[in-house]
């Protein structure tokens, strides 16, 4: 299922370029820019099941968009710079911002380079067990359980599943149906299945932070170049919008402290994560404020607009998507055409 949505939304993408309607519909969805959003860069993977691949784009991907940027003369500003154009209401020049979710080692070796070429700032959101080494990334993990198994047995409401996993579309498939299952468990029988599925296939979890995510010792020099902003994305990663509103706040409030305490340094940007609608929402957007943040970003699609300014702890974002990786692709997403057409031509989504 997710492969034909993948494969459906790849045809739409190329018939907006084909078309041309991407230039009909730029001057009224385009906005005052974007934000954009990322996770992982690092050169291509060859291996066939890779079902995290649309978290990560290459360095060549990420360069050719910054190329594109610069040919259209947009400014590529930091996160702070585009919250003062949207409170001053400066839209004299169209805007650029990116952001990088979870704070993934690559993100100093492979995007920082890139972006020194361009002399482009750019916000990474830091969820604080990640540097510490105690978090889960258990999409990851789930990945990797998977990638060793020929077969993968899970209780899913009380029925016992066993998934063959012996081929590339078995992989595929036991993916997709456990990711949706462990994303909707509470926190702690998220943990406590993921836990037990890698004890099963022998995948060290706990290692994985260490082995993909920046300490705070690294994260700490890689705030000192000049580019660097870091911004908060919880202390768990958890879904906040199924936290009491007390867990929420607590999520909000101590990842931003920890953050300033490690890196000496204010917080005052946050991503939530996942950050769809079922993850965030009015009562996100209201605890951001009252946390201290300035600005807070969302995963819905949409390009900003003037109107911006009244939601700016819901703003939303252009996925950079490692699935798409096509430079035909760029003007469609810097048109706003795609994500217009996805928010059924809706400017704003802050419900």
């Amino acid at each position: 299922m997710k492969q034909f949505r993948n494969n459906v939304i790849r045809a739409g993408l190329g018939a907006l370029y084909f078309s041309g309607a991407h230039y009909l519909l730029r001057p009224i969805f385009s906005g005052v820019g974007a934000i954009f959003m990322l996770h992982q860069v690092r050169p291509a993977r060859d291996a066939e099941f890779a079902p995290n691949r649309h978290l990560e784009v290459t360095p060549d991907f990420l360069r050719a968009m910054l190329a594109h940027l610069h040919s259209r003369d947009i400014d590529i500003v930091t996160i702070d710079e585009l919250h003062q154009r949207l409170t001053t209401r400066d839209f004299s020049r169209r805007v650029a911002c990116f952001t990088f979710d979870d704070g993934y080692r690559d993100n100093r070796d492979y995007a920082l380079p890139v972006m020194r070429e361009f002399n482009a700032p750019f916000t990474v959101f830091v969820a604080s067990d990640f540097a510490e080494g105690s978090g889960r990334l258990w999409w990851i993990a789930l990945e990797m359980a998977i990638a060793k198994a020929s077969s993968v047995e899970a209780s899913i409401g009380g029925t016992v599943i066993q998934f063959d996993t012996s081929t590339t579309a078995g992989k595929q498939a036991a993916f997709d149906r456990l990711h949706d299952w462990l994303r909707g468990l509470p926190e702690f029988e998220l943990k406590r299945e993921i836990d037990a599925l890698c004890t099963r296939h022998g995948v060290d979890i706990a290692a994985i932070c260490a082995d993909l995510c920046m300490s705070w010792r690294e994260l700490k020099a890689f705030a000192a170049d000049p580019l660097v902003t870091v911004g908060a994305h919880s202390i768990t990663h958890c879904n906040l919008a199924k936290q009491s509103e007390d867990v929420a706040v607590h999520e909000m409030r101590e990842s931003r402290a920890r953050i300033a305490k490690a890196l000496q340094r204010d917080v005052v940007h946050l991503a939530y994560p996942y950050g769809d609608r079922i993850a965030a929402g009015p009562r996100e957007f209201a605890l951001a404020r009252t946390a201290g943040y300035k600005t807070a970003v969302t995963t819905r699609p949409g390009m900003i607009f003037a109107e911006s300014s009244r939601h700016l702890t819901a703003l939303p974002r252009v996925s950079l998507n490692g699935n798409y990786q096509n430079e035909r692709i760029l003007p469609v997403l810097t048109s706003g055409a795609a994500t217009a057409m996805w928010n059924g031509f809706r400017r704003i989504d802050a419900a």
